[in-house]
């Protein structure tokens, strides 16, 4: 697979805004670089994961990026990317070897980002299905993606569900509920078109600018409506 690259959209905007999360957020090491976790779970839209990573590669803002896997994300990355197997995932998602993005394993629940004393800035879920939404609404951590996520929950840092499903069932609206009411963002996996993507690639990663932009990470090639 060649090498990703993360080109400019078709207009560019300057960024104005502060690399700030919103106001009761603070990131933990913003002296040292943020350290984010980035999950993925067995929903559609591995593209969209595959975009967000090689975006926060690049980002110099960002210093540690702790990679979970569940199994199911690996049935459909095999299906949507022709990805093969748990070895050297990050590797086969960015074309390239990665020493800011290392991957854990979803059955070690005593990883790092699995504490409350770690330094985890935020975590995103990207896509998110609808079965790890529920364990994460009901406190049901028997993973390292909801332990985690769990942990900033309690810790009161930036959780980013990205749900992928339609239709959506009273359970989903109810969970999606939970999971909002505990401090988690739900960021639906809903891409643009105002801006006119070109490609699948454009769109997904117009998606990933707006997720970054959420927890404090605004790129400076992201397209802004400007009316």
């Amino acid at each position: 697979m060649p090498m990703l690259k993360v080109p400019a959209t078709a207009r560019r905007t300057k960024n104005r805004g502060t690399n700030l999360l919103p106001a009761g957020r603070h990131l933990n090491s913003i002296a040292s670089g943020r350290n984010l976790t980035i999950a993925t779970t067995g929903a559609s839209g591995s593209l969209f994961l595959q975009q967000l990573l090689a975006i926060v590669e690049h980002d110099s803002r960002v210093q540690t990026v702790n990679f979970i896997a569940s199994d199911s994300s690996l049935r459909v990355m095999a299906e949507e990317l022709a990805i093969r197997g748990r070895s050297n995932l990050v590797g086969q998602l960015l074309g390239r070897n990665s020493r800011k993005i290392r991957q854990q394993s979803n059955n070690d629940i005593g990883a790092n980002v699995a504490s409350g004393s770690y330094p985890n800035d935020a975590m995103i879920v990207l896509p998110c299905s609808v079965g790890t939404l529920a364990r994460i609404a009901n406190g049901i951590a028997s993973h390292l993606i909801e332990r985690a996520a769990d942990v900033c929950l309690k810790e009161k840092r930036p959780l980013v569900l990205c749900v992928r499903e339609t239709p959506l069932n009273k359970i989903h609206l109810r969970n999606m509920y939970r999971a909002a009411d505990a401090g988690a963002t739900i960021f639906p996996l809903i891409p643009t078109f105002y801006n006119r993507p070109a490609t699948q690639e454009e769109m997904a990663r117009q998606f990933a600018h707006r997720v970054l932009a959420h927890i404090g990470l605004p790129q400076p090639d992201a397209y802004q409506w400007n009316g």
